[in-house]
């Protein structure tokens, strides 16, 4: 058909197109309005954290600028997308289903069938300031104007969007583990370690001292004693930097490669003052045999007296780092009920159902006009 009789039959049928497309736009107005579900969805939203790039425990020893690009939790705010990722994830559905009983809401006999459901009616979206929006689709059942379910299913679609980020805090607070309390835990231990060495120690001086009474030693060798003690203490505080850095990074890495050269030398100089050396003040091995064992008390005393005063003075940083560390959740926006459905859009939904109704039916005209110049 050409152009000028395709606008002959439409014209030449207008009222029956008029008619059939206002009567299918009711249709479908009436069918959305009173008998299609109904969709809810009521955002949450929750800020990205700050998270500090400063050091104040073992990681400010090697240098802020060094450690922050090994350890994600350095830089200055938190990815949005892996919270997105935890929210999304099935141990943060399992804990919303349980928290609501949803295995009867979603009619499933289990809770991962409940949870599988429940994420897919999750949404998540970031927006370009890095604010996190949380959502979740619930829907009424047939004919929702005339039940009493649409005020239950605007509080509930609310209340799961909110546990959703309930979930988020816990799985952040218990399973991302912050690098400042691995080294608070692991100073704890050797807190106790070197207690436990220092009271040995200088229970083993006192009883000397009882035995042989007081033996004076040389002011030189006394010097030696206290650079030993302080030598054994940076030995000490560079093998926790390397207990704490090695199961991160791989052993041909640039620090660890650095950390173990550094504590070869340390070992080679505290080693050669334990040896007849010229270079050093005093070798020990040229103290009188009552000496030396006096001197090796009082050099063992001083140097766990060192090592425990930096571990504790460091225990303590890492504590009040450890409360920096771990980004809590901070909630921008919590869900409330929402006032209108977001599914579906009456108006746009109707115009769009009359447009295509209008579309067939012209095409069905079309087609019959068609058919009958051909017949005759």
């Amino acid at each position: 058909m050409t152009y000028q009789e395709i606008i002959q039959a439409l014209t030449k049928n207008k009222s029956i197109i008029i008619k059939v497309t206002l009567l299918s736009t009711l249709f479908i107005f009436l069918l959305l309005f009173l008998v299609y579900p109904y969709t809810y969805r009521s955002p949450a939203s929750i800020l990205p954290p700050e998270v500090s790039p400063q050091f104040g425990g073992l990681g400010g020893l090697l240098g802020a600028q060094e450690l922050s690009s090994l350890f994600p939790a350095a830089q200055t705010k938190a990815n949005p997308q892996l919270y997105a990722q935890i929210i999304l994830s099935r141990s943060a559905a399992e804990y919303v289903v349980k928290k609501h009983s949803l295995k009867s809401y979603f009619n499933t006999g289990n809770i991962y069938e409940a949870a599988e459901k429940l994420l897919k009616k999750t949404n998540t979206e970031i927006n370009k300031e890095g604010i996190l929006f949380v959502s979740v689709d619930l829907n009424t059942g047939l004919f929702p104007l005339f039940t009493s379910e649409k005020d239950s299913v605007k509080k509930l679609a609310a209340e799961l969007s909110n546990s959703l980020i309930e979930a988020l805090d816990i799985i952040n607070k218990e399973k991302l583990t912050s690098r400042a309390g691995r080294a608070r835990e692991y100073i704890e231990t050797q807190l106790v370690n070197i207690r436990a060495r220092m009271d040995s120690v200088e229970h083993a001086l006192v009883e000397f001292q009882k035995i042989h009474k007081t033996i004076s030693l040389p002011e030189q060798l006394t010097a030696s004693i206290e650079a030993a003690a302080k030598l054994k203490s940076e030995i000490v505080k560079t093998e926790i930097e390397l207990a704490l850095l090695k199961p991160n990074l791989r052993e041909d890495n640039r620090v660890i490669q650095q950390l173990n050269k550094k504590l070869n030398e340390l070992n080679e100089q505290y080693q050669k003052m334990e040896l007849s050396n010229p270079d050093y003040f005093l070798a020990f091995g040229n103290v009188p045999e009552l000496g030396r064992e006096l001197a090796d008390l009082l050099r063992e005393v001083k140097i766990q007296n060192e090592v425990y005063m930096l571990l504790q003075q460091q225990y303590y940083k890492e504590k009040i780092q450890e409360n920096r560390d771990i980004p809590t959740v901070e909630v921008l926006d919590e869900a409330i009920p929402p006032l209108k459905p977001s599914s579906p859009r009456l108006i746009v939904n109707t115009i769009l159902g009359g447009i295509f109704s209008f579309l067939l039916i012209a095409v069905l005209v079309l087609l019959k006009e068609k058919k009958s110049n051909i017949g005759s």
